[in-house]
């Protein structure tokens, strides 16, 4: 008698119907039944109900620190070289004046604001991040909002909340469907693969009806795309367009060839050939609807106290709080001992780029006792005698122990002293994470400190002002003159 094999994920989702031939685990029965559930449909309904639905307080509050982190990433990034080359390159395309491009005096179509002003956002490691999927809403959400309430007329500051929101449970949602360590696994970027679910946020502005979000769905599936090969940028302009402006670009287009008129397919999510099946070895598709409207990934995303790569946002705090705790000194520590979780070393064990170092920005940190947003991005520190002489000091390792789902970039220092002292501290929860957020003020005064050398002191406080109260505004257009040259 041969033996029955048991259907993979896979398989169950390419062809549900040759399930009706099979004697079926309870198993079987529910992963067939998640695959006829019109995942795609479901998704499209709320997409829909969502620009009308009212959202708890602490998502309000919490989806305006997100946007106004944002717009500082992308205001000081619009003079970082990253920015300047998607500026330069989005003025050269021309087409209709649609919408704004961040600390410029041009404007242009929606879809290449979009690009430009997403570019600007994720020029150095300012923008925001999500711990388990490993996403960067913001930086490629917000940008799409922006440039969709803009071409629309001018929407209101509550659509723009709702819509942002919406964004950012899309762009993380995608990642737990697919699989966040599988798409790595499998050399794709996870930054860039999200990404293009933006497109909800521009949807929603766009008020497309059901149908439309179908098609605007199926549209951002086939354009995908992101390859881990970011890791060889040493210029940060590559990795700028894989993390935000590939997909910004990439949702608008689908958004704007649904007004236009163009159709699609309407079941990209369900059946042969979907999305899922298409980019995962192990898709769970319900992960994609589920906690719609009661989880707000929004509210989960850690917003960075230093403009560095995240995974040395931790190992930043802990050698920071050991400085201060212990009067450390380039003089009186021997070696230092990083340990980060494995899948980090690969990202920022040996940049080039100095703000994704994490060797060279604790040798900053306790050099100076604080690592700046110039320090972070400062090239001839890279090359700095002093710097170099600590940083030779300092190793970093993976440790599986750190690879916690729960705690997923949290990071132990270690420092020797040179009287044979050793002193250990572990961040868990940097500030900015959920488990250790930011306050308003916080999150204003960062912003703030990256926005005024660009806008002047009396625009930031403007701009600051009117998005953290955000809700109150009637038409986005109106914030224009604050963020613009």
């Amino acid at each position: 008698m041969s033996q029955r094999r048991t259907p993979s994920r896979r398989r169950v989702l390419q062809s549900a119907s040759a399930l009706a031939a099979l004697t079926l685990s309870p198993s079987i029965i529910r992963k067939a039944a998640a695959a006829d559930a019109d995942v795609t449909g479901r998704l499209a309904r709320y997409m829909v109900s969502a620009r009308d639905k009212a959202l708890p307080d602490v998502v309000m509050t919490e989806c305006k620190h997100r946007i106004l982190d944002t717009f500082g990433a992308m205001v000081s990034g619009a003079r970082m070289h990253p920015g300047e080359m998607a500026l330069k390159y989005v003025r050269g395309l021309g087409g209709e004046q649609q919408a704004s491009v961040i600390g410029s005096s041009f404007r242009t179509t929606a879809v290449n604001a979009a690009l430009a002003n997403a570019m600007c956002a994720h020029a150095d490691e300012t923008d925001d991040f999500e711990p388990v999927t490993k996403a960067h809403p913001g930086s490629a959400v917000v940008p799409s909002a922006l440039a969709m309430a803009e071409k629309e007329g001018g929407r209101s500051g509550i659509e723009f909340i709702r819509a942002v929101t919406l964004g950012y449970d899309l762009t993380c949602r995608l990642l737990m469907a697919l699989g966040p360590d599988l798409v790595r696994g499998s050399h794709r970027s996870a930054e860039g693969t999200s990404s293009t679910f933006s497109l909800g946020a521009a949807a929603s502005l766009a008020r497309l009806d059901e149908k439309g979000m179908r098609y605007a769905i199926s549209y951002s599936s086939q354009q995908v795309a992101g390859l881990w090969s970011w890791v060889k940028d040493e210029d940060h302009v590559e990795k700028a367009f894989d993390f935000a402006g590939m997909g910004a670009r990439n949702g608008l287009t689908a958004v704007t060839m649904v007004q236009a008129g163009l159709t699609g397919v309407h079941d990209v999510l369900d059946g042969t050939h979907n999305l899922f099946i298409a980019l995962s070895t192990d898709p769970r598709p319900e992960e994609m609807l589920a906690g719609l409207g009661s989880r707000f990934y929004v509210t989960e995303t850690a917003i960075k106290t230093f403009s560095v790569g995240y995974p040395i946002q931790s190992p930043l705090d802990a050698i920071l709080t050991l400085r201060k705790q212990n009067g450390l000194t380039p003089g009186n520590v021997k070696s230092i001992l990083v340990k980060i979780p494995t899948d980090a070393t690969g990202i920022v064990g040996t940049s080039a780029m100095p703000d994704v170092n994490c060797p060279h920005l604790v040798a900053v940190a306790l050099v100076k006792g604080a690592v700046s947003f110039v320090d972070s991005h400062d090239q001839a520190l890279m090359k700095d005698s002093k710097i170099l002489e600590q940083r030779a000091k300092v190793t970093v390792v993976g440790d599986k122990a750190l690879m916690d789902p729960a705690a997923p970039r949290g990071a132990i220092v270690e420092v020797t002293m040179m009287d044979g002292k050793k002193v250990e501290h572990f961040t868990k929860f940097p500030p900015g994470t959920k488990e250790n957020p930011l306050s308003t003020d916080a999150v204003s005064a960062k912003t703030r400190d990256l926005i005024a050398p660009v806008l002047g002191g009396e625009k930031a406080k403007k701009l600051i002002d009117q998005i953290n109260n955000l809700e109150k505004v009637k038409d986005i257009r109106s914030l224009r003159p604050l963020f613009t040259a």
